[in-house]
């Protein structure tokens, strides 16, 4: 490795360092939040993004799933007139 790069290289660090100080220093950040500074020879991270299959829903419901909670709601219901009654 020759100087040159490994001058080069402390000056990328430096200038990221600075830019995270900079970042932490700063009282109006919203909620503590500190972005990630980007260096210029990082390359975007596309292959980590997960594709359209592996993407889940959260929340969502089978099938099967609302007739059985319409089954035990309907019991729970029926008890409940039982001993209203």
């Amino acid at each position: 490795m020759s100087v040159g790069r490994i001058v080069e290289e402390l000056k990328q660090e430096r200038s990221r360092l600075e830019r995270a100080i900079a970042a932490l220093a700063e009282p109006s950040s919203p909620k503590g939040v500190v972005r990630k500074a980007r260096s210029a020879t990082q390359q975007p991270a596309i292959a980590q993004q997960p594709i359209a299959s592996q993407i889940t829903k959260r929340g969502g419901m089978t099938p099967e799933g609302r007739k059985r909670l319409s089954l035990a709601m309907k019991k729970r219901w029926a008890e409940r007139r039982k001993k209203s009654s």
